[in-house]
């Protein structure tokens, strides 16, 4: 059974108004679907009515594009819970950043995510093109160029870094990145508005781990 606005137990009954409300609720659905017990809320005809003329996410997830990361099943999610924007690699460019911006001013969100995960393709790409020297075709390159920074970061800290160390190191970087270049975002944490949390997702168990954390999320 699905969850709604009707008090059912599966729907998220209380909808968090603070970077710690949001952070928490976000962790237990993550762990819902990690145990295979997903309560799938705010997915009926109810939730979908009241939702017609307004929204009012408590997250905003800023994601790979890979197929195995979808965002709102992976944090057992519904209609309405989260603004999604994502990108192969989870690459900043200025539309990125002003979807993320106006979730921030216009929708008020208290939580932003940063969300890689281990065998990602387009760090796997910037790896082999950091190693070779030979850049992909077409706007691929664009995607390489950008992550480029982290994978060498990375083989700095470490040369023998692995494909899932340049991923945390690169939703670190990201992460880092949304306030800096982000007056609207660094004034909302600065504030305590909202907060900035790095995540990098596991394929094999569904579980996601905390690496960054701008902002406070009550731990």
């Amino acid at each position: 059974m699905h969850g709604g606005e009707d008090g059912n137990i599966n729907a998220i009954s209380a909808h968090p108004q603070t970077p710690a409300q949001a952070w928490a609720t976000l962790m237990a659905g993550n762990a819902r679907f990690v145990e295979a017990s997903s309560s799938h809320p705010n997915q009926d005809a109810a939730r979908r009515s009241s939702l017609v003329s307004t929204q009012h996410p408590f997250v905003m997830i800023f994601g790979c594009s890979d197929s195995r990361l979808a965002a709102e099943i992976i944090f057992d999610l519904g209609l309405g819970d989260a603004f999604v924007v994502r990108t192969a690699g989870h690459v900043i460019d200025n539309t990125a950043l002003g979807s993320l911006e106006y979730g921030v001013e216009y929708l008020g969100v208290p939580l932003i995510v940063v969300l890689g995960h281990d065998s990602c393709g387009a760090v796997t790409a910037t790896k082999g093109a950091v190693a070779t020297g030979q850049m992909p075709a077409g706007f691929i390159r664009d995607l390489v160029e950008r992550i480029t920074p982290s994978v060498l970061t990375s083989l700095r800290n470490d040369p023998d870094s692995t494909i899932g160390d340049m991923v945390e190191e690169h939703v670190k970087q990201t992460a880092f990145r949304l306030v800096e270049n982000s007056p609207i975002i660094a004034s909302a944490v600065a504030r305590q508005k909202t907060a900035v949390v790095g995540l990098t997702y596991r394929l094999n168990d569904g579980h996601a781990d905390l690496v960054y954390s701008n902002g406070s999320i009550g731990l």
